[in-house]
This record gives structure tokens, sequence and C-alpha cells, in this order.
């Protein structure tokens, strides 16, 4: 169970522009979980774009100005239910905040977000062996799709954003 006085102290808010160095920093670190090399400047630059080009929704968690987490919503569409539907790609809190209730708190706003905005629907992919995320989504009702299967194809190296 989480602590109920850290999850007193966590504030969840939306990104803006000023945020992008903090964010970069997580997002940085999200990346190296994902077993891709450190690169500061391109995350930055990814964030940077995302936010100007109002491409994302990046939602934070933060305890006394320090930030401890974010999730990262793409808007998109659902042909099938011809309604909208957010793709929440990220969703990351740094390791030495883990199990005070961040992730669990940035989903549920991520959830009221779409919501409000009248998305239909939220989707997310997680590593097979992420058992502990796995395990938070299940308990906030999220359900894993047993139907389809997911494919992806790399039809450029190296660009960026």
């Amino acid at each position: 169970m989480n602590n109920p006085e850290i999850v007193k102290e966590i504030i969840i808010r939306l990104a803006n522009i000023k945020d992008v160095e903090e964010v970069a920093k997580l997002f940085d670190l999200y990346r190296q979980f994902y077993q891709q090399p450190s690169d500061i400047d391109l995350a930055k630059s990814f964030i940077s774009a995302r936010l100007e080009q109002n491409e994302s929704m990046i939602i934070l968690a933060e305890t006394k100005n320090h930030l401890i987490g974010f999730c990262q919503l793409y808007p998109t569409f659902c042909s099938i239910e011809a309604a909208r539907i957010y793709s929440l790609y990220d969703l990351f809190v740094h390791p030495d905040s883990r199990r005070t209730g961040a992730g669990r708190m940035l989903l549920l706003a991520a959830e009221q977000h779409a919501s409000s905005g009248k998305f239909v629907r939220m989707d997310l992919t997680t590593g097979q062996s992420n058992v502990q995320a796995q395990h938070l989504y299940e308990s906030l009702g999220w359900v894993r799709d047993e139907v389809y299967f997911a494919y992806s194809k790399s039809v450029l190296q190296d660009v960026h954003y």
C-alpha cells in the first residue's frame, strides 16, 4: 500500500514548454529503461517538438518542484469505433520514486483527461517482462488484448524529431 503522506506531496499537472529540460531528463531515463543509449539532446529535442507542435499531452508528477514521473499521450483514431482514442505511449516514474503512488496517479489523471476530452479509449503496450507495470494497469481496469497481435516495421533509420 502507498504511504498516504507521500501521495499527498505528489502534484499532478500538465507539462508546458518551460518543463522541457526536466521532462527530457526523465524521458532519457525512460528510453534507457528500454535499452536505448542515453542521449539528452535527443530527449530535449523530441519533448520540445511534441509540446511546441501540440502533438502529445504530457502529464507530470512532481514533489516540491522536482519532477518524479511523466505520462505521454498521443491523440489518434480508431477506425473501427470511428472515434478518437489516446495512445498512452510513455509512462515512467524515476526509480527513486517508485512505489509512492505516482504511477497510479499519472494513469488516473490520463484517464480523466481522456474522458473529459471525449476520447473513447486509451491503448498502451508494455514489455512482456514489465510485470510490475502490468499489475498496475490491471489493478486500474486495463484489459490485456488476447485477440490482436501487434506488429511493427522500421522503414527509416536514424530519423529523429
